[in-house]
């Protein structure tokens, strides 16, 4: 008996060393979710598609047949990075700055999984069928993607993504729809803590960067969001404020344009690149 012991904890210290070398701690890995701004409501151009570099990469969270993409795999970020029919999002640039200004043998991945015009409750796992069962049929035919279930999927997608790299940050943009919401600190906080619970993460291990919404320079109609989204760090201390003053919006007032994504994208990784012991450079800002 105490011989099978023995070649039992032997076996499982080779699957754990096996699982840890596997890990390459020069793969940062990035989640990112949230609604429509997150999701890429712009279309993105010409020159978004264009000069990627391979250290870039994305994780599709669901099928896409036309590019060539499965579920649970790495491609080169060229966009959509939401789903198959999506646009230019904040993760774009945010991972073309991070892998511009890091070290040529780090690699950044990122997984995006954003519902557009949800709110923070989708993501909670208590809420979530309540929350879906009462939203109009687009919402509910766009969780449909993700088997009803977008929090889950991101933490399925992570999952396989820690088996090749390390989780470095979770990317948020999403407030809209809880516009004047006192509580959405709070609500945040708790979908925050779930995924470190979930992804077998220390608490407050893993750094939360939240973007504002389209600000009142750009005339947005959600802008008094931003007074809340700031009080984050008041609730979760590993938090960090994005702002979006002089990123471009479009007519709706509720969206970024494609030079908008760009700017808030390079904004999040100069945050996220502080992070990890790296400065930017001083840019010009791209258009």
């Amino acid at each position: 008996m105490k011989k099978i012991n023995q070649m039992v904890m032997g076996a499982l210290l080779l699957i754990t060393c096996n699982i840890a070398m596997a890990q390459d701690p020069n793969f940062y890995i990035y989640l990112c979710f949230g609604q429509s701004n997150m999701e890429g409501n712009a279309k993105f151009e010409p020159q978004d598609t264009v000069n990627i570099n391979s250290r870039f990469k994305m994780m599709s969270a669901v099928d896409c047949p036309a590019l060539n993409r499965k579920k649970g795999e790495w491609y080169t970020a060229v966009p959509p990075l939401s789903r198959c029919d999506t646009g230019l999002t904040p993760a774009d640039y945010f991972g073309r700055t991070m892998v511009e200004n890091l070290p040529k043998n780090v690699t950044v991945g990122v997984i995006n999984v954003a519902v557009g015009g949800c709110k923070i409750e989708l993501f909670d796992k208590d809420s979530r069928e309540q929350y879906i069962a009462s939203s109009p049929d687009w919402l509910k035919n766009i969780v449909k993607n993700y088997d009803n279930d977008p929090y889950a999927r991101l933490v399925a997608m992570a999952k396989i993504a820690q088996k090749s790299g390390v989780i470095k940050g979770i990317l948020l943009h999403q407030g809209e729809s809880n516009t004047g919401d006192t509580l959405w600190p709070q609500k945040v906080k708790k979908v925050y803590d779930n995924l470190l619970k979930d992804l077998n993460l220390k608490p407050g291990s893993v750094p939360l960067l939240a973007g504002e919404v389209v600000g009142e320079d750009q005339k947005g109609k959600c802008a008094s969001m931003n007074a809340i989204i700031n009080t984050l760090p008041q609730t979760i201390p590993n938090s960090y404020i994005i702002p979006s003053n002089g990123c471009e919006g479009v007519a709706d007032q509720l969206h970024f344009s494609a030079a908008g994504y760009r700017e808030l994208g390079r904004r999040y990784a100069a945050k996220a690149l502080t992070l990890v012991g790296n400065k930017v450079p001083n840019k010009k800002t791209k258009k």
